[in-house]
């Protein structure tokens, strides 16, 4: 199970944890009871249910039950998106500057759950492949890629309908009211999936020129290409991204040696799709590039690739903030399993 769906209290009783570190049942039934003013019965229950998400761990039995975070990695525990931004940009407590030594808290970010769950979905994927007609396999993975195209997009900004997107990549008409530069925008997208399935296997061990290249396709017509020489700005937050290019070269290449080192594909592709967007090497696109790169990793593996299809794009961009700002991945995490589940459910059926 994964934590798609926390009530208040659930959400409350993260927190005391993350304060407290460890706590008795009791301890958290009168925190909850004096402001919410439910009952013990309700808040074991509200425990039950964090133990199955896999968010908490019960130590000890009967009374001497108490009650701690599921996880030991600090870049992996709670943090609640709404209570962070209720503090204003300029008042928050960050770190501003790429931190250069984030890469030992980058190991074992997926629990046993997790793991299940991508295995789960590497078999149903191959299934797929394998049981489905050659016709219908090929207008799913266009199916994919068009939501894949529209909802990156969007991401960015582009105001394209999912219909106007199969539109413009089935039959290459661009819809009136847009901007030249959405349609350049959704096509990169496709183009850039076309060369992830024409070079498959190079993905399984990246090269710094896999990742520049793939920018290209995707931000063809629209930036300049190559790794950037001048300062970046992010909306949103006082983080400043290096500015020197031999530093941001250098940044990029200890990112791809990490991915190479990690062993577990999905893995690797959940650092990829977050650090790609915290080291911004380039002008622009490089959230819509760590996303095309975490799935040419998946599938370069055989996993199933995410469309980011329901994705709420006002908590990724939170999310990101976040990790930006403190290293936490908690909420990218949660993000990454949840449209796991999503294309198990929805894709190559």
């Amino acid at each position: 199970m994964h934590d798609t769906n926390l009530n208040e209290r659930q959400k409350q009783i993260l927190s005391l944890l993350k304060q407290k570190g460890k706590a008795s049942r009791q301890y958290l039934a009168n925190q909850s009871l004096s402001k919410d003013g439910v009952s013990r019965v309700t808040i074991i229950r509200d425990l039950n249910y964090l133990i199955d998400c896999n968010l908490v761990v019960a130590e000890g039995k009967g009374k001497s039950t108490v009650y701690r975070l599921a996880e030991a990695n600090q870049s992996l525990t709670y943090v609640d998106l709404s209570k962070y931004f209720e503090t204003e940009t300029e008042s928050r407590q960050i770190n501003r500057e790429y931190n250069k030594n984030i890469y030992p808290q980058l190991k074992n970010l997926l629990s046993k759950t997790d793991i299940e769950l991508w295995e789960k979905s590497k078999r149903v994927f191959k299934e797929a492949k394998e049981k489905l007609d050659p016709s219908i396999y090929k207008r799913e993975l266009e199916r994919f890629v068009i939501e894949l195209s529209w909802k990156s997009s969007q991401i960015e900004g582009n105001t394209y309908s999912l219909i106007e997107t199969e539109t413009l990549i089935k039959q290459n008409i661009k819809a009136r009211g847009h901007s030249e530069d959405e349609a350049v925008m959704i096509l990169n997208h496709k183009k850039a999936f076309e060369v992830i399935l024409e070079k498959k296997d190079s993905f399984k061990k990246l090269e710094l020129s896999d990742v520049v290249q793939l920018h290209q396709v995707l931000t063809k017509g629209l930036v300049t290409s190559g790794i950037r020489s001048q300062k970046v700005k992010i909306s949103g937050t006082q983080y400043e991204p290096l500015s020197s290019k031999h530093e941001l070269e250098e940044e990029l290449r200890k990112l791809v040696n990490h991915v190479n080192d990690s062993k577990y594909p999905p893995e690797k592709a959940l650092i990829t799709a977050t650090l790609l967007a915290y080291i911004q090497p380039f002008a622009d696109g490089n959230k819509r590039t760590s996303r095309m790169l975490s799935n040419a990793i998946l599938i370069a593996f055989d996993y199933f690739p995410l469309s980011y299809r329901n994705i709420d794009v006002n908590e990724y961009r939170s999310s990101m903030i976040v990790f930006y700002e403190t290293g936490n991945m908690y909420n990218l995490k949660r993000l990454f399993m949840k449209q796991l589940q999503f294309a198990i459910e929805n894709y190559f059926k």
